[in-house]
């Protein structure tokens, strides 16, 4: 195969080309080629080399013909002397005048004994196609399309051989039409084309070298004119194409001198941008050990290479495969779509109707969604198939609603191999796909097959399905929803973020990555060529955690309680884009932020390639001194708070405070908050042991749970009393227990049999805040938070408008001063004695990220909850006054 063949072979396979083997792999390498009777060359990757390169362009100057218009009058005469051509090739650069669509006389050769005896003429069809027809001894062939009128320069070349007739026609590059027959019948037939005749540009000779009409003229711009008295193959048409002169049997070589040019004919200088020099690629020398360069379109024998990783992960893949899928689509085409391996298989030609009937069937079966999850090998099966599909060439001629269709069935193939269950599958093939970006790739090797769509009329092409689509005007752009896509990107494969970007601005720790934003792709092509530009595009972040807050000054960062006490993390939002060689890399390079909103971040990149933004995690470093204070404060905090629970626990079990629902869920409360404060102070130690560690998060999860759920109970029991509610003391009670146990015991144990393997944090002894889990925490308590600030509204509500109807009965003259201290006390009381059973003093949270002082304000209210809980509940409570003085009358007594 030619290099690009090969290349893609192997691909398709998931293996690579042969890379340069080192001096130690030269034996072991011959030995191979030889066992397999290969001598000469065989085909190399480079390893710096792009899978899918664009070919180099380069400058060419050329004088360029002028036909301005259609008349009888404009020609060219070529001033070369025609031998007999058995066999003729003519090639040039073309810009057809789409201004009209009569037919036109690119050129003509005529002899005395045959007016037509070597001729090519032209016209725009109705569907904007320039059409090309031979004639060749008199003998016309079809009008078939070669290249599209767009105005822009093309490359031609037409072919004719003696032998049975045959001629091809060939439009950059690529040959758009081919038969035989096109010769004399008769005893002589078939003839060369006679020589020393006459070759005119421009117009058809009615006569020797003359009598023209208008109506058959050539109206445009031609230059780079050629003609050799053989056939060439497709790779000297390629070089020609790249502007290089194959000089073996050339009878005319373009040049100014060789040419009369009529006087109303302008000539002028100008530059062609050529594909060339034609590509050479790197070739092994089998037996000489030494390497080469050849032409990219020989064919030539190659080796595909797997690594030892991917080689096993493809051999375990086919062999636990169950082959579901594969017979389930074989079944339903009736042939086989999915071949049996990856590895021996030979890969299906495909073309535009094989493509949208393999696709169509695979849709089907995977829209179906009977299998919730992909098998290894069904992964890889259906990515094969993918990369064949995009490795496709659309002919001209194909049916374009066609090519529509497959596009639709592409996009929608992708976004189900890329939805969230099937993350497992892709970790299980890392080592032969290096993550879904792999499929980013083919998406926009897929995008360029739909050129042909686009016409004048028809200048922008939108396809999408489900969160993965594309988007097509002068550039290509692709979206992909978040999916496994992220998912795997956030895993591993953003650990290749560059050091620099990951690094600590010296006040924060770097814990880890996440893909925060949609994968987007952006392309602008000219003439079908990829062209390097400057981006400008917005991305909308996807929120991954409870957020409490956002920094107004860069870098935008993002904030939540990471644990009870005072412990932070911050989310940074860091512009990157991601590159599908070797996986995935990112990389900042080129790229900086232009604007960054709450729910966006607006960014300018200089180049086009596949982009994102990270959500970088950072853990609050903060000085020495702020970290010592925060930790004294925290440790003498819980510590008072602890004993002063303890003694209100012990007050209320030993002074015989009278049994009522409000001592009952009092003394739930002060050990649930207790047992939670008392494991919060230790837990530091527990981080060496893993399974210990494990135990004390639950347990601290259980019972800081259950302190809020009980908070949530003093809430509801305030409701009661200011609201009637028509239930039983025994009923409210078992409620009330219900409320403040089961609901703890039953949230934890649901999270820990739905993420018992990220329950807990890598560094310390609370719930993981890189993952969903810390909303089984955060979740019930920004709930419990809203139910009790709505109950301390109403109480306070209650409070005032008794207070003032109380005021008015018993002094109805006091003053306006007195009144409103009156209305003050009524409001202040309920607050104050409430906030710290409701719990509504961790509201203060909201505000940590805005200074230091407010998390050392956050730190005091929470940590001295005990103390507050003991002044307010037992020293100052009526009730356990009253209890203890009874006990003193008794001891009197």
């Amino acid at each position: 195969l030619d290099w690009w063949q090969a290349d893609r072979y192997c691909e398709q396979r998931f293996a690579q080309l042969l890379f340069e083997p080192q001096d130690s792999e030269q034996d072991s390498f011959s030995k191979l080629l030889q066992s397999h009777h290969i001598r000469g060359s065989v085909w190399l990757k480079e390893r710096d080399s792009v899978l899918h390169k664009t070919k180099r362009r380069r400058g060419h100057t050329v004088p360029v013909l002028v036909f301005r218009d259609k008349t009888d009058t404009k020609y060219v005469k070529v001033l070369s002397d025609f031998p007999a051509l058995p066999a003729v090739t003519a090639c040039a650069h073309l810009q057809w005048d789409t201004r009209t669509q009569e037919i036109a006389t690119i050129f003509s050769y005529a002899v005395p004994a045959l007016i037509n005896e070597f001729q090519l003429r032209g016209f725009v069809d109705e569907e904007g196609f320039v059409r090309f027809a031979l004639i060749v001894h008199g003998h016309h062939s079809p009008y078939l399309p070669v290249f599209r009128a767009d105005g822009q320069w093309h490359h031609f070349c037409v072919t004719w051989q003696q032998e049975n007739g045959t001629w091809a026609v060939y439009a950059d590059g690529k040959r758009r039409a081919s038969a035989s027959g096109l010769c004399s019948v008769g005893p002589s037939a078939p003839q060369a084309i006679f020589g020393q005749g006459t070759f005119i540009i421009g117009q058809d000779q009615d006569s020797l070298g003359g009598t023209f009409r208008a109506k058959e003229s050539f109206s445009g711009n031609i230059t780079d004119l050629h003609i050799w008295q053989k056939v060439l193959g497709a790779e000297q048409i390629e070089k020609v194409r790249s502007c290089w002169v194959v000089e073996e049997d050339l009878v005319f070589g373009w040049s100014s001198n060789a040419l009369e040019v009529e006087s109303t004919v302008q000539a002028v200088t100008t530059q062609l941008l050529c594909p060339g020099p034609v590509e050479e690629c790197r070739v092994l020398e089998v037996g000489s050990r030494g390497f080469s360069y050849a032409s990219c379109l020989q064919t030539l024998p190659f080796i595909c290479r797997y690594s030892k990783d991917a080689y096993w992960q493809l051999n375990r893949a086919q062999l636990e495969s169950r082959r579901s899928l594969a017979s389930r689509v074989n079944t339903l085409a009736v042939r086989t779509v999915i071949p049996d391996s990856v590895f021996t298989s030979d890969v299906q030609d495909m073309n535009l109707s094989v493509a949208l009937d393999a696709l169509d069937v695979l849709a089907t079966v995977l829209r179906e969604g009977e299998m919730p999850m992909l098998e290894p090998s069904d992964l890889l099966a259906v990515l094969q198939l993918l990369k064949q599909v995009a490795d496709i060439e659309v002919q001209e001629g194909d049916e374009l609603e066609m090519l529509e269709q497959l596009s639709q069935y592409y996009i929608e193939v992708t976004e189900l191999i890329l939805e969230e269950q099937n993350t497992g599958t892709w970790s299980s093939i890392s080592q032969v796909i290096r993550g879904p970006m792999a499929v980013v790739e083919l998406c926009d090797r897929m995008v360029s097959l739909l050129v042909p769509l686009l016409t004048a009329e028809r200048t922008k092409i939108t396809i999408q399905h489900g969160n993965v689509g594309l988007h097509r005007v002068t550039v290509k752009n692709m979206w992909f929803g978040y999916g496994s896509l992220q998912r795997c990107l956030s895993g591993t494969g953003t650990s290749a973020v560059s050091q620099d970007t990951a690094a600590s601005d010296g006040g924060q720790k770097y814990l880890s990555t996440t893909v925060g934003t949609a994968v987007i792709s952006s392309t602008l092509l000219g003439d079908y060529q990829e062209i390097s530009t400057s981006v400008r595009y917005r991305l909308q972040h996807r929120v991954q955690v409870p957020l409490q807050g956002l920094r107004p000054q860069p870098p935008p960062q993002r904030h939540h309680t990471a644990r009870p006490g005072c412990n932070f993390h911050v989310f940074s939002l860091f512009l990157l884009h991601v590159s599908p060689d070797a996986g995935g890399m990112w990389s900042t390079a080129g790229c900086s932020v232009v604007m960054s909103l709450p729910d966006s971040t607006a960014c300018f990149c200089n180049h086009t390639t596949n982009f994102a933004i990270l959500l970088q995690v950072y853990e609050m470093q903060r000085t020495t001194k702020e970290e010592f204070t925060l930790q004294t404060l925290t440790f003498i905090g819980c510590g008072v708070s602890f004993c002063a629970l303890i003694v209100t626990f012990i007050l209320f079990l030993v002074v015989r405070v009278p049994k009522s629902e409000r001592t009952t869920v009092h003394k739930n409360l002060i050990f649930a908050l207790a047992a939670g404060e008392a494991l919060l102070m230790v837990s530091e130690l527990a981080k060496t042991n893993q399974v210990l560690c494990f135990m004390v998060t639950a347990f601290l999860h259980l019972f800081f749970m259950a302190a809020f759920s009980w908070m949530l109970v003093e809430g509801l029991l305030l409701w009661s009393k200011v609201v009637a509610v028509n239930m039983s003391e025994d009923r409210r009670m078992k409620f009330y227990y219900v409320t403040g146990w089961g609901l703890p015991v039953l949230i934890v144990g649901v999270t820990l049999a739905t993420s018992f393997n990220k329950y807990v944090a890598a560094n310390h002894c609370w719930l993981n805040v890189q993952t969903n889990v810390i909303w089984a925490f955060v979740g019930p308590v920004l709930f419990i938070l809203a139910v009790n600030t709505f109950v301390l509204l109403r109480v306070v509500m209650v409070t005032v408008a008794s207070a003032r109807r109380r005021s008015k009965m018993l002094t109805p003259n006091s003053s306006l001063e007195n009144q409103i201290g009156t209305q003050i006390w009524a409001t202040a009381k309920p607050v104050l004695v409430l906030l710290p059973v409701l719990g509504l003093t961790w509201v203060c949270g909201v505000l940590v990220h805005l200074s230091i002082v407010w998390a050392y304000v956050f730190i005091v209210l929470n940590s001295l909850q005990g103390l507050y809980i003991f002044l307010v509940y037992a020293i100052y409570n009526s009730e356990v006054r009253n209890a203890i003085q009874r006990m003193k009358d008794k001891k009197k007594a």
